[in-house]
């Protein structure tokens, strides 16, 4: 798996504690991104999804995990993986992701991370729609769903 970094204590990217995964690859190069060193997708580093588990399971303190970006849907495999994992340890799972909900139903495959996505942030940062006022997104436009 290819990722930027990680955050073991996180409680800004979702409720509680978590832990933070920043995949690496990004399509949608969103003016004003916080996280550009996230676009090229041969950036970052290799980790193995077992590394991430072991490291995930560590802190027993966790409330979830978020898959951040980067655009984890271009890891689908391991992000479900690695959701898996933090489901069977108890955790909840968010995942941030610059496609709508709509979108990622009508692309192939995306229903593998999907199943195990329990928030999914949807919808590309809007630098005109910036808010500081909205709970666990960046701009108005984007969505918090329960799945």
């Amino acid at each position: 798996m290819r990722i930027h970094d990680t955050i073991h204590d996180s409680i800004v990217d979702g409720p509680g504690l978590r832990y933070v995964v920043f995949t690496q690859g990004c399509p949608h190069h969103c003016a004003g991104c916080h996280n550009p060193e996230t676009h090229d997708a041969q950036g970052g580093r290799e980790v193995t999804v077992e590394e991430l588990i072991v490291d995930l399971r560590r802190n027993p303190l966790l409330d979830g995990l978020t898959l951040s970006g980067g655009e984890p849907f271009l890891q689908i495999e391991d992000c479900a993986k690695l959701a898996r994992a933090a489901h069977e340890s108890g955790l909840n799972v968010w995942c941030y992701t610059g496609w709508t909900l709509e979108q990622l139903r009508e692309m192939p495959g995306t229903d593998i991370l999907l199943r195990e996505v329990d928030v999914l942030v949807d919808g590309a940062y809007v630098e005109a729609e910036r808010s500081f006022d909205l709970p666990w997104r960046g701009s108005a436009n984007q969505r918090v769903i329960e799945l």
